[in-house]
């Protein structure tokens, strides 16, 4: 009885495994990583083209503070973060082709899809970090101010 109930067992162990390893699988993998957005993620090259025309491209950055601060960022930018987004459209001009940043560019496409939706003219999504790491020059980062001892004087 206990030579049955074993087999049993190992044999729903073994039937299963094959589900098991599949999700972990590089091609389940790499699906669960693709980005929920219909932004086209921008190359380095396509940034650095809407970068050399300041003056036709908002830089629109969703990320916290702490996010650029830590990071880096562009020269430039609009910082709104994607909670905020909706609620701040009127003040982003649609004169302008825009240009949504994150820091692997999941938050920036969602930015860049309700932008489209609204109308505006979204050349694309780009991840500041990636950029970088790809070899982008764009970037900034600006070193955080030394602490002082606080003395209690104004």
């Amino acid at each position: 009885m206990k030579t049955a109930k074993l087999t049993l067992l190992l044999t729903g162990a073994l039937a299963l495994a094959p589900l098991a390893w599949s999700a972990d699988a590089p091609g389940a993998a790499a699906a669960a990583k693709a980005p929920a957005s219909k932004a086209h993620v921008l190359s380095v090259a396509e940034l650095d083209k809407l970068l050399a025309q300041p003056d036709k491209v908002l830089i629109i950055d969703v990320r916290r503070p702490d996010e650029v601060s830590s990071i880096g960022g562009l020269p430039v930018y609009l910082s709104i973060q994607l909670i905020d987004l909706e609620k701040s459209l009127a003040w982003i001009p649609k004169d302008r082709e825009i240009v949504t940043v994150s820091n692997h560019a999941a938050r920036a496409g969602k930015a860049a899809d309700l932008l489209a939706s609204k109308g505006f003219k979204v050349a694309g999504a780009v991840g500041a970090q990636t950029y970088e790491q790809q070899g982008g020059t764009a970037v900034v980062h600006i070193p955080k101010p030394a602490q002082t001892a606080a003395t209690g004087a104004n």
